[in-house]
C-alpha cells in the first residue's frame, strides 16, 4: 500500500538521517510531493519522548526544512510556473490577465495568504508555486513561510508526543480532510471554468 511505503519511508530516514532527515522531510512536503507532514511530525514528536530528539530543535529544523522546499517551489513558480503560462496557459484558459492578477494578489495579502495556508492541507503543498508566479516579495515570503510552518510542525510533533507509539492516528483523521479540501479545489476549478466559458460566449 502506498501509504505503508511512505510511513516506512519517513521512519528509515529520520532513523538514519536524524534531524538531517527530518529537514529533508519537511522540505519535500513544502513542494509538490505527497509526503504529509502529519506523518513526519508526529513521527517526531514520538521521538522527543523517546529521547531521541528535542522538541525546540525539531520546530527549528522542521521549520527551516519548510522555507527551503517553499523556496524551490517558489522559483520553480516564478521562472518555470510564469513560462509555462504564457505557452500553454491558453488550453487552461489561463492568460497574462491571470498573472497580473496574482501579482496584484499577493502584492497586498501575500502575507496573509502565506501563512493561512499553511496550515490547510494540500494548498500549502502547492502555494508557494503561485507566489512565485505572483513575484511575492521575498522576505516576507520566507517570514511567514517560516512562522506558520513552524507552528503548524510543532503543533503535529507535540500531537505524536501524546499518542505516543499511536503516532499515525493523526494521518487516518486528517487525510479525511485533505479529501475535502481537495473536492472544494475541484469545484472552484470547475466554477472557474464555467464562468470563464460563459463570459466568452457572451463576448
Amino acid at each position: 500500500m502506498f501509504i505503508e511505503y511512505i510511513v516506512d519511508y519517513v521512519v528509515a530516514a529520520m532513523g538514519y538521517l536524524g534531524y538531517f532527515g527530518l529537514f529533508i522531510l519537511m522540505a519535500l512536503e513544502s513542494m509538490v510531493i505527497p509526503l504529509p507532514s502529519e506523518i513526519v511530525m508526529p513521527l517526531a514528536g514520538f521521538l522527543v519522548v523517546e529521547g531521541t530528539f528535542s522538541l525546540a530543535v525539531v520546530a527549528l529544523v522542521s521549520g527551516l526544512g519548510s522555507v527551503f522546499g517553499s523556496v524551490l517551489s517558489y522559483y520553480i513558480g516564478e521562472y518555470g510556473g510564469r513560462k509555462f503560462i504564457h505557452h500553454y496557459g491558453k488550453y487552461l484558459l489561463l492568460d497574462e490577465s491571470h498573472l497580473k492578477w496574482t501579482e496584484k494578489w499577493f502584492r497586498h495579502y501575500g502575507d496573509k495568504t502565506i501563512f493561512i495556508s499553511r496550515f490547510i492541507p494540500v494548498v500549502r503543498h502547492l502555494i508557494s508555486i503561485p507566489a512565485g508566479m505572483g513575484k511575492m516579495n521575498m522576505k516576507k515570503f520566507i517570514l511567514y513561510t517560516f512562522i506558520g510552518a513552524t507552528i503548524w510542525n510543532t503543533f503535529l510533533a507535540y500531537i505524536g508526543m501524546i499518542l505516543r507509539e499511536k503516532w499515525e492516528i493523526v494521518h487516518t483523521y486528517s487525510s479525511q480532510i485533505d479529501l475535502v479540501v481537495i473536492a472544494a479545489i475541484v469545484i472552484l476549478a470547475a466554477y472557474f471554468v464555467y464562468k470563464h466559458i460563459k463570459l466568452r460566449n457572451k463576448i
